[in-house]
């Protein structure tokens, strides 16, 4: 609500400002606006439930300023009519047309935010900003989505990102199960993958990354597609996946799952809320059989026993936000068979990993806000292909401090980071790294008018092996209808060139030729959403492309035993269309996708282009659910997956379509909740058109073909949530 002061307040308010008139009229100066308008003072308190509010964000004639310590922000407008807008972390934003004609103190009370609504505040943008009011294109996968995909896979966030429009996650690693994630397109090592902004995983998190994240202390998760240096250095070539984190809540949770494929996850979530402190702890044990599904003595499922831990410390007063977290995990996992002839080829990979992080945020004077932000994680491989052993080292060290603040129509954030990457071999040589890249960034999002924000983002990066970068981002949202947003994105960025692609996860570092010169690779992207709610309807409608040049590609040494790294002649390009239909409804939901993608790459041969192999041409999704809350959920899902080229596979150069249809349900009777998830229910399954093993051993010792379709087929899974 808002409440305008008393009459001896307007009174002493236009004494005020008759004193302010005479001594600028006595300095020559006068008290006209930029237009030649006499200007009054607006002050705005902003207060909730715990009283003033500093740091939130107060927007009126085209300015925008924090409040301070007092919840207080100072304008001066012209009399008249103004739209106002003000916002606050954790608090429902409230938007209204105030009339000052005079010197005038307007008290807003905002609301503490529900729930429903806390997933609409993006933080992978540098600042809390709702969803709606930021000029890069932000998808937000929220606590609703995370908690559907969370009973379909409990043990990783596979699932959770693989159904998301415009994302795929392509299985890298047959024989023991790895997977990266595919943004628009690109290939999975372009992307970024954070955890509360934090590089927790690592520079690159690698090919079984992301079969190691149980989603059950997942708040929501933020995507941001297409060139992201600008905001997050040259590991965010892609773009960005940000894994938020739930905050302390009083809450406690066990979930027990077990699948027809011989699977089990048994997972704790712990938290408790203080009225500084909080903490929360997510530990898991999960593990899973070895599978032969098509009998042909080789492994289509492979066997895992996994150990995770996550403890999570958080501290906040109305200065100052902290949180400190600690993670570990080991798994052990094994796949591979026997070859023809009865020889025995197992792939083994022992891992050990181990990450710290903090942030800090903290409120100074004039409003500005000082961010900290720090991480450390180790990752200890023990890999066996075969009779072959290789053991390796990887690190990353990260640390970043900026500060952010208003001014006029300007929102801005600048900052300085550091990141360490190193990776030693032991059994291998010619493979060692250690960079340091020192960087320098700046934003600034600039309110242009009411329906207008540009955002410009530049960040200057020193890679101690590559040399400098320079990744500039331009942004702008423009609203010419009230229900309509137009965002046009366009950036650059680049990739500092390791020996960890996609074909080397599956063959290791011993059949990789040693390093020649490489060159960084660097990439461009463009693009253009439109989306729109009307009746009920959301729609978001985008048309992208990209540019990738010097990217590093794999070909045959001499002889042909050994992988060849090297930056290929030429552009990969992508370009494309995303659609997306929602409709939320009491009870029904519905959600329509849709995903064109053209990506082509210099042929292997220098004669001309191919299609990038496994990027179908069309992939769409179907999703329905029906939900009574408090009660219980029943959903139904059907994706598309069109065509896809394939590469050195002896059985087709070009793939099947095929669909994947799966039905969820979900029964709740008070604190417990019992769920059933029967996934590819028809069994579509690659091994049903060709076997996943080469009729002999491939380039560089590969013994599969790549993966283009599901491997394990039909699997069925169920369990129960029991909150306490």
């Amino acid at each position: 609500m808002g409440t305008l002061t008393g009459p001896g307040s307007r009174a002493r308010g236009t004494a005020r400002a008759a004193l302010v008139a005479l001594i600028c009229s006595f300095a020559g100066l006068g008290t006209t606006g930029v237009a030649g308008q006499e200007t009054v003072r607006l002050d705005v308190r902003v207060v909730a439930t715990e009283g003033p509010l500093d740091a939130a964000t107060v927007v009126v004639a085209r300015q925008s300023l924090r409040t301070d310590a007092t919840g207080l922000a100072s304008f001066r407008v012209a009399p008249g009519a103004h739209r106002l807008r003000v916002s606050a972390f954790a608090h429902t934003p409230l938007e209204r047309v105030v009339t000052v004609r005079a010197d005038t103190l307007l008290e807003i009370r905002l609301e503490p935010e529900a729930l429903e609504d806390e997933a609409i505040v993006v933080t992978s943008t540098r600042g809390e900003r709702r969803i709606d009011d930021t000029p890069i294109r932000v998808e937000v996968l929220v606590q609703e989505e995370v908690e559907e995909k969370l009973l379909m896979t409990p043990d990783s966030i596979v699932m959770l990102l693989n159904e998301t429009t415009g994302l795929r996650v392509q299985e890298t690693a047959p024989s023991l199960g790895g997977a990266n994630i595919r943004i628009q397109g690109l290939r999975g090592r372009y992307t970024q993958l954070l955890a509360d902004g934090l590089p927790l995983y690592g520079g690159q998190a690698g090919a079984l990354g992301l079969l190691q994240i149980p989603p059950l202390d997942l708040r929501q998760v933020e995507v941001i597609k297409g060139a992201a240096s600008a905001l997050y250095g040259g590991s965010a070539l892609g773009g960005v996946v940000n894994l938020i984190s739930k905050r302390p809540a009083n809450e406690r949770e066990v979930l027990l799952n077990a699948t027809t494929r011989a699977g089990a996850d048994a997972l704790i979530w712990l938290s408790e809320k203080g009225e500084q402190w909080g903490w929360t702890l997510l530990a898991g044990l999960h593990g899973q059989r070895r599978a032969d599904v098509d009998g042909d003595d080789w492994t289509d499922i492979p066997s895992h026993r996994r150990l995770t831990l996550r403890p999570r410390l958080f501290f906040e007063d109305p200065r100052t936000r902290t949180m400190a977290t600690a993670g570990v995990m080991v798994e052990d996992r094994r796949g591979g068979g026997s070859l023809l002839g009865g020889t025995s080829y197992a792939q083994e990979l022992q891992t050990t990993r181990a990450d710290g992080g903090l942030t800090v945020q903290r409120f100074l004077r004039n409003a500005l806000l000082f961010d900290l932000r720090a991480s450390a994680v180790a990752t200890l491989h023990e890999h066996r292909f075969g009779d072959r052993r290789e053991r390796d080292r990887h690190s990353t060290v990260a640390a970043e401090a900026s500060l952010r603040g208003d001014a006029g129509r300007h929102h801005w954030a600048a900052g300085l980071a550091v990141q360490v990457d190193g990776y030693h071999a032991d059994d291998i040589d010619g493979f060692d790294f250690g960079y340091w890249t020192p960087a320098v960034f700046a934003q600034d999002e600039l309110a242009v008018s009411e329906r207008v924000t540009l955002a410009l983002s530049a960040r200057l990066d020193r890679h101690s092996r590559y040399g400098t970068f320079l990744s500039p981002r331009a942004s702008v949202l423009a609203r010419p209808l009230p229900e309509l947003a137009l965002r046009i994105s366009a950036g650059t960025g680049f990739f500092a060139a390791t020996p960890f692609t996609e074909e080397t996860e599956e063959v290791g570092l011993g059949n990789v030729a040693p390093l020649d010169e490489l060159e960084a690779e660097r990439a461009r992207s463009l693009a253009v959403d439109m989306s729109t709610g009307l009746g009920g309807v959301e729609a978001v409608f985008t048309v992208f492309a990209s540019r990738i040049e010097d990217a590093v590609g794999v070909r045959a040494s001499d002889d042909g035993s050994l992988a060849r790294l090297i930056n290929v002649a030429g552009s990969t390009r992508t370009r494309g269309t995303e659609v997306l239909l929602r409709y939320r409804g009491e009870p029904w939901s519905l959600t329509v996708s849709h995903t064109y993608l053209d990506a082509r790459e210099p042929a292997p041969d220098g004669n001309g282009r191919r299609r990038v192999p496994l990027t179908p041409r069309h992939m769409a999704g179907l999703v329905a659910v029906y939900e009574e809350h408090g009660s219980g959920r029943a959903g139904l899902e059907l994706y598309y997956t069109g065509e896809q080229s394939t590469d050195d596979n002896p059985y087709r150069t070009m793939t099947e379509p095929y669909v994947i249809i799966g039905l969820l349900v979900e029964k709740r009777w008070g604190r417990v909740r019992a769920f059933l998830n029967l996934e590819n229910i028809t069994d579509r399954r690659q091994t049903r058109f060709d076997p996943i093993r080469l009729p002999a051993p491939g380039p560089f010792g590969r013994q599969t073909t790549d993966s283009w379709a599901p491997l394990e087929g039909r699997v069925f899974n169920g369990g129960v949530r029991i909150a306490f």
